[in-house]
C-alpha cells in the first residue's frame, strides 16, 4: 500500500511551481533593470600656462634677382635671319651687334630711290634753265607774263619731286640699317628667341638683354599678405648661397594676382652690390615694426574640433575638472597654432590627449620624474598684426611640444 497518496502529493507540486514561476519572474525584472551608471576614470593631463611673449621672427620668401630693366629687341623690319652674334649670358655694350638680316632687298630698294633722285634733280634743273631762257625772251618782249609763270610752276613741280625722291631714299637707306640688329644700352643677354634662317616679322622679339644698373628681387604673395607689403617697406635679403644680407625696400607690387597661381608679385628694390642674375634670396620684412607686439601661441595637439571652430580644455584647479574653451585660431606656424581670440594670460590648458576627455570630468595634474624648466617663444605674423603665445609651464606639470 503507497504511504503517499496522489491526493496528497499535489499540494507540494503546487507550491514548487509557483517558487520556479517566481523565480523566473524575479531573473526578468533583473534583466530589464538599468545597469549601474561606469564612473568615468580619473584622467592624468599635461598642462601649460598661457602668456604673453613677443614676436620673434616673421614671414620669409623665396625670390630671384632680376633686372631692374629687360628689353625684348626685334628687328624693326621683316626678313631673314643671316647671323647671330651673341649667345645667351654674353656681356654686350651699347651698340653692339646682335643678330643681322638678309639685306638684299633693302639694299635694292636703296639703290632705286637713288636714282630716283638723280631723275628728279635732272628735271629740276631742266626746269631751272628752262625758266632762266624764258625769262631772257621776256625781257625782249618776245614772249607774255603768263608763259614766265607756267614755267616757274614747273620748276616749282620739279624741286617737290626731287624732295620727295630725297626722302624716300633716307627712309630706303634707314630700312637697310635697320637690318642689323643692335644692343641699345650695355648688359647681359638673358635669352635668345630666334635662330639663324627663321623668317621674323618687324617687332618679333629675338633677343633679351638684362640691361646693366639696379637689380630688384622679385617674389610672389597670396592675396591675404599684399596689405602688409606697402611701397617702401624696408626688406631683408639673404642670399641663397650665403653671405652678408642685403638692405631693400618695396619698389612695387602687382596690380592684379597672376592668372595660373593666384599669387601677387612683389619687387624689392636692392641696395648695394647684388647678387648674379638668376640668383635665389630669401627676403623677410625688416625687424620692428609688428615684431615685439605681445602674442599668444599654443601647440597644435591642445587644439580640438568644435562645432564649426576650434577648442581647447581649460584646467578649474578649484574643482580639479576640465571645461570647453572656444578660441579663435588666426594661423598655423609649423607646430603651433596662433591664438588670436578666447584664451588670457594665466588660464592653464590641456596640452596634449584633448580628445579623450569630455566636459566636467575630473582630472589630475601629470608629474613626470623630471620637469622641464620651460618651453620656447616662437614667433609670428598676421596681416602685419602680431599674435604669438609663450607656452608656460604649470607648477609641477611639464609641457608636451
Amino acid at each position: 500500500m503507497d504511504p503517499h497518496p496522489r491526493g496528497s502529493q499535489a499540494p507540494v507540486r503546487r507550491f514548487a511551481g509557483r517558487a520556479a514561476a517566481l523565480a523566473a519572474l524575479a531573473l526578468l525584472l533583473a534583466a530589464c533593470g538599468k545597469p549601474a551608471p561606469v564612473e568615468e576614470p580619473v584622467r592624468a593631463v599635461k598642462l601649460l600656462t598661457v602668456g604673453e611673449g613677443r614676436l620673434a621672427s616673421g614671414h620669409e620668401y623665396a625670390g630671384e634677382v632680376r633686372a631692374r630693366v629687360e628689353s625684348r629687341l626685334g628687328f624693326r623690319v621683316a626678313g631673314k635671319i643671316v647671323r647671330r652674334a651673341v649667345e645667351p649670358g654674353q656681356r654686350v655694350a651699347a651698340g653692339a651687334l646682335l643678330a643681322q638680316l638678309d639685306a638684299r632687298d633693302y639694299q635694292l630698294a636703296a639703290d632705286a630711290g637713288r636714282a630716283q633722285v638723280q631723275a628728279a634733280t635732272t628735271q629740276r634743273d631742266l626746269a631751272a634753265a628752262d625758266l632762266k631762257r624764258f625769262e631772257a625772251l621776256r625781257e625782249q618782249g618776245f614772249i607774255s607774263g603768263a608763259e614766265i609763270e607756267r614755267r616757274g610752276a614747273q620748276l616749282q613741280a620739279a624741286q617737290a619731286t626731287l624732295d620727295q625722291a630725297r626722302a624716300q631714299l633716307a627712309s630706303q637707306g634707314n630700312q637697310a640699317a635697320y637690318t642689323h640688329l643692335v644692343a641699345d644700352a650695355a648688359g647681359v643677354v638673358t635669352g635668345v628667341e630666334a635662330e639663324v634662317g627663321q623668317v621674323v616679322a618687324a617687332g618679333t622679339p629675338v633677343v633679351r638683354i638684362a640691361q646693366d644698373g639696379p637689380r630688384d628681387a622679385v617674389f610672389a604673395v597670396p592675396e591675404d599678405r599684399v596689405a602688409a607689403m606697402p611701397i617702401g617697406l624696408p626688406m631683408d635679403v639673404r642670399r641663397w648661397a650665403g653671405g652678408e644680407a642685403l638692405a631693400g625696400s618695396v619698389r612695387e607690387v602687382a596690380a592684379s594676382a597672376d592668372p595660373v597661381t593666384r599669387t601677387y608679385a612683389v619687387k624689392v628694390a636692392l641696395a648695394g652690390e647684388a647678387p648674379p642674375l638668376g640668383a635665389t634670396v630669401y627676403v623677410a620684412p625688416r625687424a620692428g615694426g609688428a615684431q615685439g607686439v605681445p602674442v599668444i601661441k599654443l601647440p597644435t595637439s591642445a587644439l580640438r574640433q568644435e562645432g564649426a571652430g576650434s577648442a581647447v580644455w581649460v584646467y578649474d584647479a578649484a574643482s580639479g575638472t576640465v571645461r570647453s574653451q572656444p578660441v579663435q585660431v588666426a594661423m598655423a606656424d609649423g607646430n603651433d597654432a596662433v591664438i588670436a581670440a578666447g584664451l588670457a594670460p594665466g588660464m592653464q590648458v590641456v596640452a596634449s590627449g584633448v580628445h579623450v576627455l569630455t566636459s566636467g570630468q575630473k582630472v589630475t595634474i601629470y608629474k613626470p620624474k623630471s620637469a622641464e624648466a620651460g618651453a620656447g617663444i616662437t614667433s609670428s605674423a598676421i596681416n602685419g598684426i602680431a599674435i604669438q603665445a609663450t607656452p608656460a609651464l604649470a607648477p609641477g606639470a611639464a609641457a608636451s611640444r
